[in-house]
């Protein structure tokens, strides 16, 4: 199956705006939920932006990041290889599966062992990672690039980290669902009581800046392909 199939719908998804409140009322199961549930309206314009080139690049496994990399190397050789005007270009990160949880902070992968879940181990330590590796640049906070040639590893533009990508405009989208079933996964693997809505609630309050949780990722790309026109990358 090629990459770049714009038939091929893979996964399951979420979008939402993360809460922060504090949940003191019994959680009940929301599986599944209701074009009322999340911020619809901010996917809508997602979808259907007016520029010229729109990607959307589906990760299901870490795979070495390659939803990453794939999504660094779609933007720079589309703006240095084929001339596109960088805000001609609207790439898309859609995320399920194991890798759903790159679209989550620190917060979450020290609390609910993320990193033993679905094995990626920090490089800083060698261990399974606690905090989410693929989020931060090595330009820092704000970002500081030694370069400005493309083909430099230290300039923006080969800059493969969440936080890099998402200066340069991609978005990024969680998939409820995955969610959900990972809630689930980590009640096991963890020995914990606590309900599987309270977890996904807790999870997505810690969503990643600019995130979008869509309720499910196959509809997602469906809707991003079929009204938006998108092209599709698996990875």
């Amino acid at each position: 199956m090629s990459e770049f199939s714009r038939r091929s719908l893979l996964g399951g998804a979420v979008v939402a705006a993360a809460a922060s409140t504090m949940w003191t009322e019994r959680v009940h199961a929301q599986y599944v939920w209701q074009k009322s549930d999340w911020h619809a309206a901010e996917f809508d314009a997602l979808t259907h932006t007016a520029r010229r080139v729109k990607l959307v690049v589906h990760g299901f496994a870490i795979n070495d990041s390659r939803f990453l990399k794939n999504a660094k190397n779609s933007l720079t050789g589309l703006q240095f290889g084929s001339g596109v005007a960088a805000d001609q270009i609207q790439v898309v990160c859609a995320l399920n599966g194991p890798a759903n949880m790159a679209n989550y902070g620190d917060y979450v992968w020290q609390k609910y062992r993320i990193g033993e879940w679905i094995k990626v181990d920090d490089p800083k330590t060698g261990q399974p990672a606690v905090r989410n590796i693929f989020y931060p640049s090595k330009a820092g906070t704000p970002l500081h690039y030694a370069s400005e040639d493309p083909s430099n590893e230290d300039s923006a533009f080969q800059d493969f980290s969440i936080q890099g990508l998402q200066a340069r405009g991609v978005r990024f989208l969680s998939c409820h669902s995955s969610t959900e079933e990972a809630a689930r996964s980590l009640i096991k693997q963890n020995s914990l009581t606590t309900p599987p809505e309270e977890i996904v609630k807790d999870i997505h309050a810690h969503a990643l800046p600019g995130v979008i949780i869509v309720p499910a990722l196959s509809a997602a790309l469906a809707l991003l392909q079929c009204e938006g026109h998108y092209g599709y990358m698996a990875a």
